[in-house]
Parts: structure tokens; C-alpha cells; sequence
């Protein structure tokens, strides 16, 4: 679990947008940018090339 204080100051750093922790998969999800960051060993990796693009599906779950 990630610390709800970590969690209030991180935003993605492509858009500077919201981000939505998903526990079940690990990664913090950002719909302004469609990208999902992972993290690994409960530490967020905020880098661009270590994200992956969300599908329209998983954008959908965000609504």
C-alpha cells in the first residue's frame, strides 16, 4: 500500500495531471497522459520510458 501523503503530491510527470493508484496491478494510472507507471517494491517509478500506454478499456475503469 502506498502512503495516502505520497499519493497526494505525485502527479504524472509528462501532463503534471492526477494520478489513480491501482493496487491490484501495481501502478499508478494517469488518464490526461494514458500511461501507467509501475511500482516496484511499493516505490512509484515515475520515469516515461518505464511506463506503459493504457488501453481504451482500462481508461474506461477511470470514469
Amino acid at each position: 500500500m502506498l502512503d495516502k501523503r505520497l499519493l497526494d503530491l505525485l502527479v504524472c510527470p509528462v501532463t503534471k495531471g492526477p494520478l489513480v493508484w491501482r493496487p491490484e496491478v501495481q501502478e499508478l494510472w494517469c488518464r490526461s497522459s494514458r500511461l501507467a507507471y509501475p511500482v516496484r517494491d511499493g516505490v512509484p517509478v515515475m520515469i516515461e520510458d518505464e511506463a506503459r500506454t493504457l488501453s481504451d478499456s482500462e481508461l474506461d475503469q477511470l470514469r
